[in-house]
C-alpha cells in the first residue's frame, strides 16, 4: 500500500474540471478565488487554449503576472491568452468581478504562481501607472481604462524573439485600447524603423532604464535624441559599443553630442550614467553632460577623455554627489593629477564605489591624490588594477587607506617589482619576484591589521569580464582565485 498523502480535495476538483473544458468553462462565474491562481496555472501549462481564454476573461484580480511562465511556453499557449484578451477588450462593459487591467510579462514576481491566491490579491498595479480612469465626454460616465502590458524590451537586429514580436504586433493593432509600459528597454538595432516602430508603441515616460548600443552610423541618434528628451522618468542611461565613421561629418561630430546633451537635460529623474566604448559621441564629454541633474553613478570607460574634460567634470554639477564613480581604460599618465584631486575632494563625504581601472596612473599621480582619497569616508570598495605603481607606493596607499573604517574591499595591480624589468608592459609576471612581493605585502598587511580584503590582481579581460587575483588567507598564505570583476552599485559592469 502506498504511504503518501492522498490528494486534497482542492486538487481533486481541479482534475474534475481539466478532463472537461465544457464543464470548466461553465464552472468559472462560481468558481472561489482562491482556485484561480493554481486553476490558470495548470491551464496554462497544459496548453488548453479553450479554457485558457475563459480563465484571462474571468480573472479576479488586477494584474497577471505571466513573467516566469510566459518564458518556458510555446507561442499557441500565449496567443490563447491574448486572444482571451481580446474578446475582454470586445466587451461594453466588464462584469465587476473582472477586474483586470495589467498584463505583466516582466520577471519582478518570482514563485507568485507558487504562493498561490493572497499573493496574487495583494499584487497591485506597476509603480509606474499612475493613470485614472477616464471620463466620456459624451455620457459623463467613466471609460474603462486601456489594458496595459508591462514588460522589458530588446530591440535588435537578426532573429527576433517570437512571443514578443508577437505581442508587439498585437498591441499594434489595438493602439486605442492597449498602452504598452516597458521599466527597461534595450536598443541593440542599427535600424532606426524598427527602432521607431517600437518608440510609437510605447509610453516613453515608463521607461526607467535604457540601453543603447551597436550604433554604427551617428544619424541614428539624431533620430533618436527627440524620443531620449521625452522620458522623463529615466533613471538609468548607458551609452555602449558604438563606433562609425564620423571623421567624414566633422561638423555634425561636433553638433551630435551638443544635441544629446540637450535633451539629456529634460531628464531630471536620471540616477545613473553609463558611457562605454563611443566612438561615435567623439567623446565630448562636456557637452554630454552639462545639464544633467545629480547624478549618483557614473561610469567612463574606453572615451576619448581629455584632461579638459576631467576638470570640466569636477566642476559640474552633476558630479558634485556621486556614490559610485567608475574611469575605466581612459589613459590617464600624462594627465594633472588637479582635476582627479578636484573631482575627488567634491564627493569625500558621499562616494562608496571608487574605480581607477587600467587608466595607467603611475606613483606620482597615486601618491598626489592619496591625501584626498584618505578622507572619503563612506567608501567601501576601491578598484585600482591595471595601474602602474611600485611596492613603495602600494605600502604606503594601504597604510593610508586602512584608516578608513567602511572600506571593505581593494583590488590593486601587481606592484613593478612583479615584472622582469623587460616585460611588465606585456604584464607577465616573474614568479619569483611576485613571491618576494607576495612575502612582503603580508608583513604591511599585518602591521596595518586592515579590515579590508585586499586582492593583487595578476590578469584581467575586461571582455569575459573576469580577472584573477590573489589574496591573504587567514593563516596567512596567499590563495588565487578568478572570478568576476567588481560591478558598479548593483549594476553589472
Amino acid at each position: 500500500m502506498s504511504t503518501g498523502a492522498p490528494p486534497s480535495l482542492q486538487h481533486l476538483a481541479m482534475q474534475i474540471l481539466l478532463s472537461d473544458q465544457a464543464l470548466a468553462i461553465s464552472a468559472l462565474e462560481d468558481l472561489p478565488l482562491l482556485l484561480f491562481p493554481s486553476l490558470f496555472m495548470e491551464v496554462y501549462a497544459q496548453g488548453h487554449t479553450q479554457s485558457l481564454k475563459a480563465l484571462v476573461q474571468a480573472w479576479p484580480f488586477s494584474c497577471l503576472p505571466l513573467g516566469d511562465l510566459a518564458e518556458s511556453t510555446d507561442r499557441e499557449t500565449f496567443k490563447a491568452v491574448l486572444d482571451g484578451l481580446d474578446l475582454l477588450l470586445a466587451k461594453k462593459e466588464r462584469p465587476s468581478r473582472w477586474k483586470l487591467q495589467v498584463l505583466d510579462l516582466r520577471k519582478e514576481h518570482p514563485n507568485i504562481w507558487i504562493q498561490g491566491y493572497l499573493s496574487m490579491a495583494r499584487l497591485s498595479r506597476p509603480d509606474v501607472l499612475t493613470d485614472k480612469p477616464r471620463e466620456s465626454h459624451c455620457s459623463g460616465m467613466t471609460e474603462e481604462p486601456p489594458l496595459t502590458i508591462a514588460m522589458d524590451l530588446t530591440i535588435k537586429d537578426g532573429v527576433q524573439d517570437a512571443l514578443q514580436a508577437h505581442l508587439l504586433q498585437w498591441a499594434r493593432e489595438r493602439r486605442e485600447q492597449v498602452q504598452l509600459y516597458s521599466r527597461k528597454l534595450q536598443i541593440l538595432s542599427d535600424s532606426f524603423s524598427e527602432i521607431q516602430k517600437a518608440l510609437l508603441l510605447v509610453r516613453l515616460d515608463s521607461i526607467q532604464e535604457l540601453v543603447v548600443s551597436e550604433f554604427g552610423h551617428p544619424g541614428i541618434m539624431k533620430e533618436l535624441a527627440p524620443y531620449l528628451g521625452r522620458m522623463k522618468n529615466l533613471h538609468i542611461l548607458n551609452f555602449c559599443n558604438m563606433g562609425g565613421d564620423f571623421y567624414s561629418h566633422p561638423h555634425e561630430n561636433l553638433w551630435y553630442p551638443w544635441m544629446i546633451g540637450e535633451h539629456l537635460g529634460q531628464l531630471q529623474h536620471l540616477q545613473e550614467l553609463h558611457v562605454h566604448h563611443i566612438v561615435l559621441l567623439n567623446a565630448n564629454i562636456p557637452a554630454i553632460i552639462r545639464s544633467l541633474p545629480p547624478l549618483k553613478t557614473l561610469s567612463l570607460s574606453s572615451c576619448l577623455l581629455k584632461e579638459a574634460d576631467l576638470r570640466f567634470l569636477s566642476q559640474c554639477p552633476c558630479s558634485w554627489q556621486l556614490k559610485h564613480l567608475r574611469l575605466r581604460r581612459l589613459p590617464m599618465e600624462s594627465f594633472s593629477c588637479e582635476p582627479l584631486k578636484a573631482l575627488l575632494g567634491r564627493v569625500v563625504g558621499t562616494l562608496e564605489t571608487l574605480a581607477l581601472e587600467d587608466c595607467a596612473i603611475n606613483d606620482a599621480q597615486l601618491s598626489a591624490i592619496l591625501p584626498i582619497l584618505s578622507q572619503c569616508s563612506q567608501l567601501s570598495l576601491f578598484s585600482f588594477y591595471g595601474n602602474h605603481i611600485s611596492m613603495a607606493t602600494l605600502k604606503n596607499h594601504l597604510s593610508h587607506m586602512a584608516r578608513l573604517g567602511h572600506l571593505r574591499r581593494g583590488l590593486y595591480p601587481a606592484p613593478l617589482e612583479s615584472y622582469s624589468p623587460q616585460e611588465w608592459r606585456q604584464r607577465y609576471i616573474d614568479h619569483e619576484r611576485f613571491a618576494n612581493v607576495r612575502a612582503g605585502l603580508a608583513q604591511v598587511l599585518r602591521d596595518i591589521g586592515t579590515n579590508q580584503k585586499v586582492q593583487i590582481c595578476t590578469r584581467f579581460c575586461h571582455h569575459r569580464n573576469k580577472c584573477q587575483s590573489y589574496s591573504m588567507a587567514p593563516d596567512g598564505s596567499w590563495v588565487v582565485t578568478e572570478e568576476d570583476l567588481p560591478g558598479l552599485s548593483a549594476l553589472p559592469v
